[in-house]
């Protein structure tokens, strides 16, 4: 486990996966626990894609790869640690003879935590090592508890606050977790995401296009707990178990196969192309609510 500690808040961080493991401010805890018996993760990187692929396979120059929900780095146990400082932790992965073998690319991902003040800035960075063109998208899964005081608190408890108002709809998910050509309306002409006990039945939220690119969670007694800022990525994702005692916000790069994928990587709805020796930035920012 690394750790990082400011005046404001501390945290730390599993060498698996680099994932996210605590943020306390005040002696009070804000990230979910990750008990399995709702949910064992609790702050997971989603790379080298977001959500399921269409029977968890995909195809590349004629050859077929099989890989599962959100990719491999969550469950890497090669990252290394490259860069330490009183305030910043860097991490990277770079592609090796087993990533080869279920994603055929030449890369170095790369995930720093910084503090400031009572912010954590998550800035992750995908090099392409190859000389042909690399496939990606990356994502974000924390979960927050949803309440300070009381860690057996619903998710009905707690309200999204949004910087702006919002008219959305969702992207609908199909039973073997892939995005539906369906959509439901979620937000009318309003900065506010109740989540009610049955918010989550049909799984996550999933947003495709909004105007915000900032969200606070807030409890109902307790006020706000944490705003995630994440102008880098174009979709967002909203998640809890029903009825857990957590929520997760989700700012993705890129979203799950359509149902009606064709298998083909380089089409796959959201995938970015990186050109060879070039790199790719994306931060977003955790700010804690002392």
């Amino acid at each position: 486990m690394y750790s990082l500690k400011n005046n404001f808040i501390s945290i730390q961080i599993k060498k698996t996966g680099a994932e996210l493991s605590s943020i306390n401010a005040n002696g009070n805890e804000y990230l979910w626990e990750g008990n399995p018996e709702y949910w064992g993760g609790q702050a997971p990187i989603l790379f080298p894609f977001v959500g399921r692929l269409k029977e968890d396979f995909y195809t590349y120059q004629g050859k077929e790869y099989t890989l599962p929900q959100h990719g491999f780095f969550r469950r890497s146990n090669d990252i290394t640690l490259i860069e330490e400082s009183k305030t910043k932790l860097t991490f990277s992965l770079k592609s090796n003879s087993d990533t080869l073998k279920v994603y055929p690319f030449e890369f170095d991902f790369q995930t720093s935590y910084e503090l400031v003040e009572n912010k954590i800035i998550i800035h992750h960075k995908v090099i392409n090592l190859g000389k042909d063109k690399l496939f990606f998208s990356l994502g974000e899964h924390p979960a927050f508890r949803c309440s300070l005081k009381d860690k057996n608190a619903k998710h009905d408890t707690c309200y999204l606050e949004f910087e702006k108002n919002e008219t959305a709809a969702i992207s609908l998910i199909t039973a073997d977790g892939l995005i539906s050509a369906d959509t439901k309306p979620s937000m009318i002409n309003t900065n506010i995401l109740n989540l009610p006990k049955n918010v989550f039945d049909g799984d996550a939220l999933v947003y495709k296009e909004m105007n915000s690119k900032k969200v606070s969670l807030v409890n109902k007694e307790e006020g706000k707990l944490v705003t995630l800022a994440y102008k880098d990525f174009p979709y967002l994702g909203i998640w809890s178990k029903p009825m857990a005692p957590y929520v997760c916000i989700e700012p993705w790069l890129g979203i799950a196969d359509s149902h009606d994928s064709n298998h083909q990587f380089e089409e796959k709805d959201a995938i970015l192309p990186l050109e060879g020796g070039q790199n790719y930035n994306a931060s977003y920012s955790i700010e804690v609510h002392l």
